[in-house]
Parts: C-alpha cells; sequence; structure tokens
C-alpha cells in the first residue's frame, strides 16, 4: 500500500453565495461513511457551510442551530444521516471518547468544525476544507485537500 492520495485545490469565495454553492456541490457528493473536517478561524466561515451543506442534504431550508453547546447535531436527511460536530469546546482527547463519533464516522457523513482537537489519528479518507479570510470582509479563500477516496471525487465535485 502506498501513500494515500491527496489532490488540493484553492476557491476564492466572493461572498456568503459562492460558499452556499461550494456547500451544495459537496453535499451532493457526500456519502455515508465521510469525514467533512472544517478549520478556520471564528467567523471564516465553518458554520455557514455547515449550515447550507444540510439545507443542501436536505433540499429544503433547515434549522441548523449552532453544535457549539451539545457538541454534536445530528440530522436524518434523504440518503444519509448528517452529524454537525463542533469541538470547539473539547480540550483533550478523552473527552472525545464520550461522543461516540467511531459509530458515526463508519454510518453517517460527518462535518468537523475545529477537528485539530481530533488529534493525529484521522481517517485515511477525509475531505479538509479549511477557511481563510480575503481582502473584501464578505470574501473568503478555501483550501480543500480530498485525501484518499475524497482526492477523485473532490475534482468531479467541483468540475
Amino acid at each position: 500500500n502506498g501513500p494515500t492520495p491527496v489532490r488540493r485545490m484553492d476557491r476564492a469565495l466572493a461572498g456568503p453565495g459562492a460558499t452556499v454553492a461550494l456547500a451544495a456541490r459537496l453535499a451532493a457528493a457526500a456519502r455515508p461513511g465521510d469525514l467533512i473536517l472544517l478549520a478556520g478561524e471564528l467567523g471564516a466561515g465553518k458554520t455557514h457551510f455547515a449550515r447550507a451543506f444540510l439545507a443542501a442534504r436536505a433540499d429544503a431550508p433547515l434549522e441548523v442551530p449552532s453544535p457549539s453547546f451539545t457538541l454534536v447535531q445530528i440530522y436524518d436527511l434523504p440518503g444519509a444521516s448528517v452529524a454537525h460536530v463542533d469541538l470547539y469546546r473539547i480540550r483533550d482527547l478523552a473527552e472525545l471518547a464520550e461522543l461516540g463519533l467511531d459509530d458515526a464516522f463508519e454510518s453517517m457523513i460527518v462535518l468537523v468544525e475545529w477537528p485539530d482537537r481530533l488529534g493525529p489519528a484521522l481517517p485515511a479518507d477525509r475531505l479538509e476544507i479549511a477557511f481563510d479570510f480575503a481582502a473584501a470582509p464578505e470574501e473568503r479563500c478555501v483550501r480543500l485537500e480530498g485525501h484518499g477516496a475524497w482526492a477523485a471525487r473532490l475534482a468531479e465535485a467541483l468540475a
């Protein structure tokens, strides 16, 4: 077994609508068992992306509270359940075991905000999205890295 394939793509998002469009494309490509990691500073667009992703999967407007305090919100949506996870308040790996994410990683689409709290043991197949601020207040820059199976699927999803 060689190294896990990785594909990196950088995108400029002109505003919130561009984030919604990106989320919709990736939501259409996502499958049960997929892990999507959302990184970036506070206010960079992680939760906005997650809300747009969930609405696209639901194919309807959806109320999506931030899971900052519940840590995990699960949505039973057409084609797959989606877990929206916010690890901002997690301080050590022992706290993660209590969340039962291992089961979710196998059977659901999992969106994780603040994925640095997961530690070094990440599945080989994952999509990492890093949000960063741009020159204009509404603009964002995103770096997408597809690892493993996501390496090929990322290019297809954004074609």
